[in-house]
């Protein structure tokens, strides 16, 4: 059992101690393993730093470092925070820790705009096809989510958790059906997709994700305090004046969007939006202004991590990191469970 932090500046600052270890090794270890000291002169020669003008660094190492590892790491940095703050967000919204930012249809959604992307053949023209596909459908399943559940201007949890299953299952069908019907290089080109990975991430893809997930991780930062409003129920919320419909569908909008432009730079990845929460959760307690600044932290470290770790398991290949996250994520998916078995609840 995980007991709860006293000390929450303490954790904060271990957290990014950790953040920054992990950062360094994701740069340094690899196919090609670069020293740490080399690895910092590259760093420190690329953002100009005073006195470091001068080191003798190889063109190898700087390539490998800053052209190949640094887009990988910080789209890994992105993607970890967008999913763990939207993660303790929707357990927040829905009230059950085992909620994830997949729960409204987003990843489905990310699905069938990526496959449909690939089925056009429009991933050979540029980079950013599938992304915007990707995006587009994991908008549009949340949309469509959304209006299902909405009546009377009010957004039932439990009415907006069915739409979001049956949304997921008709998007998953839709996908599955595009599926059939294209050829085996195209087919390939998919499950790689869904699988969910950091490799030939490029700087676009940080330009890509940076603007969006930076945003909306600020927003809900801000609405950390209604969020904590919300928590408490429905009509405590209105009591003291709270928009309940129009905060829940806020949250709601800024999480998908959070997830689905993480989504769609990276894959599917799982299990990151449902363990680092509730990790966190255990260890701070239910309070929101600092449960989610420590899930972004959490979240980029475990997904770095775990990217880095899959690159040093089977050398020259490696495990992506969709596969690394479940396998560790998976076991604590299970341990909750069993522990709302015993309890008879979840919390």
């Amino acid at each position: 059992m995980i007991g709860r932090v006293k000390n929450k500046a303490m954790l904060f600052g271990g957290l990014g101690v950790l953040l920054l270890v992990v950062l360094v090794c994701s740069l340094a270890w690899g196919q090609v393993t670069v020293p740490i000291s080399a690895t910092l002169a590259v760093i420190g020669q690329q953002l100009h730093l005073p006195g470091m003008q001068g080191s003798d660094i190889s063109q190898e190492y700087t390539s490998v470092i800053w052209h190949i590892r640094m887009p990988r790491t910080l789209v890994g940095l992105l993607v970890g925070a967008a999913l763990a703050v939207s993660g303790a967000v929707m357990q927040g919204v829905f009230g059950n820790s085992l909620a994830d930012p997949g729960i409204i249809g987003v990843s489905s959604g990310a699905a069938l705009g990526a496959v449909i992307a690939i089925a056009l053949g429009m991933t050979a023209k540029g980079i950013f096809y599938l992304p915007f596909f990707a995006l587009l459908g994991a908008l549009l399943a949340v949309g469509v989510t959304v209006t299902l559940a909405m009546r009377d201007g009010k957004i039932p949890v439990m009415v907006l958790l069915l739409a979001g299953v049956a949304i997921s299952m008709l998007m998953g069908a839709l996908t599955s059906g595009i599926l059939t019907f294209i050829n085996e290089y195209r087919l390939r080109e998919f499950l790689f997709w869904t699988v969910g990975g950091l490799d030939y991430r490029r700087w676009e893809h940080v330009y890509l994700a940076a603007g969006p997930v930076i945003i909306g991780i600020l927003i809900l930062f801000l609405l950390a305090r209604h969020l904590n409003i919300l928590v408490l129920g429905d009509q405590e919320a209105r009591s003291v004046g709270v928009p309940v419909a129009l905060l829940r569908l806020v949250l709601l909008f800024v999480s998908a969007v959070t997830t689905a432009t993480a989504v769609c730079v990276s894959g599917t990845i799982g299990f990151v939006g449902l363990v680092v929460p509730h990790i966190m959760r255990l260890l701070l307690g239910p309070e929101h202004r600092t449960l989610l600044p420590a899930c972004a932290l959490a979240g980029g470290v475990f997904l770095v991590a775990c990217d880095t770790l899959g690159r040093l398991l089977m050398p020259p290949s490696e495990i992506r990191v969709g596969i690394m996250t479940a396998l560790l994520g998976a076991p604590y998916f299970l341990y909750l469970l069993r522990k709302a078995q015993k309890g008879g609840g979840l919390s």
